[in-house]
C-alpha cells in the first residue's frame, strides 16, 4: 500500500491542476462566507439566525471545486490513457483506488482546513458589525463553542465526504464531464426538487436523502428541530452516499478492462 500511495502523493504534487483547485476552493469558500456573513443584519433581540451556519455558508460553493477535483484524480486517468500505466504499475486494482482515496481525503481534508477557519474568522469579524452582538443574543464565533466547533469539524469532514463521493462517480463513469455533471446534479437538485415540491412529507423526504441537504445540517447550530435529521445523522447520510459510490466504483474498476 505504502508504494501506492507515494505514487498517488507524487501525481497530485507534481501537476499544477490540484493546487489551484485547492486554492481556488478556499477563495471561494471563505469569499462567499465573507459575502453572506456582510448582508444579514441582526436589528434586535431575538432577530433569529445561526451565525456559525450563515459564517460557512461558502463550503456550499467550494464542493464544487473538490468535486471537479477528486473527478479528475480518477476520469482524468482515463481521459488521458494514463490509467493504464496507473494499473500495470500498481495491479490490485482496489489498493489503486483506496490510495487515491486516501490521498485525496488528506488534501482535501487540510485545504477545508483552511477554507473553515478562514470562513469562520470571517464571520466573526464581519458579523458583529451587523449586529449580531451579545446584547441581540448573539456571542462571537469561537471553536471553544461545542455547537460552533462540531459545525466546524463537520464541514472539514463534509467537504472530504464530497471528495470521495465524487471520486467513486468518477470510478463508474469513468468520463469527466459527465462525472462532474452527475455529481453536481446530485448535490444541487434534489434540494432544488425539494422546493419544488408542495407536498411537506416529500420535501422533508428530499432533504433527508440528499447528500447536501442532509449533510450540511452538521453546520446548524440553532434550532435544530428545524432541520430534515440530526447533524451527525445528516453526515452519516452523505458518508453512505460517499461510500456506496466508492465501493460501487472499486468493484467495477475490478471487473471491467482498463
Amino acid at each position: 500500500m505504502r508504494p501506492a500511495l507515494h505514487a498517488e502523493w507524487t501525481k497530485i504534487r507534481t501537476v499544477a491542476g490540484p493546487l489551484w483547485l485547492l486554492l481556488g476552493m478556499i477563495a471561494a469558500t471563505v469569499a462567499l462566507s465573507a459575502g453572506a456573513a456582510s448582508v444579514v443584519r441582526c436589528d434586535s433581540a431575538g432577530c433569529g439566525g445561526d451565525p456559525a451556519k450563515l459564517s460557512l455558508t461558502g463550503v456550499q460553493l467550494g464542493q464544487t471545486l473538490v468535486a471537479v477535483l477528486a473527478v479528475l484524480v480518477v476520469a482524468g486517468e482515463y481521459g488521458t490513457g494514463m490509467i493504464r500505466t496507473t494499473l500495470t504499475a500498481m495491479p490490485r486494482r482496489a489498493a489503486a483506488l483506496a490510495a487515491k482515496a486516501v490521498i485525496l481525503t488528506g488534501i482535501v481534508g487540510a485545504a477545508g482546513t483552511v477554507a473553515v477557519l478562514g470562513s469562520l474568522l470571517a464571520g466573526r469579524l464581519i458579523l458583529p458589525g451587523n449586529g449580531f452582538t451579545a446584547a441581540h443574543g448573539h456571542h462571537a464565533l469561537s471553536l471553544s463553542d461545542g455547537p460552533t466547533l462540531r459545525a466546524a469539524a463537520g464541514s472539514i469532514l463534509y467537504l472530504a465526504l464530497i471528495g470521495l463521493l465524487s471520486l467513486g462517480m468518477a470510478a463508474i463513469v469513468r468520463d469527466s464531464a459527465t462525472s462532474i455533471g452527475g455529481v453536481l446534479g446530485l448535490l444541487y437538485l434534489l434540494p432544488v426538487l425539494s422546493q419544488a415540491i408542495g407536498d411537506p412529507h416529500w420535501e422533508r423526504l428530499l432533504r433527508q436523502i440528499g447528500p447536501m441537504s442532509a449533510g450540511l445540517t452538521i453546520q446548524a447550530t440553532t434550532d435544530l428541530h428545524d432541520q430534515p435529521l440530526g447533524p451527525w445523522a445528516g453526515l452519516g447520510v452523505t458518508a453512505a452516499w460517499a461510500t456506496a459510490a466508492l465501493v460501487t466504483g472499486g468493484a467495477l474498476l475490478r471487473t471491467r478492462d482498463a
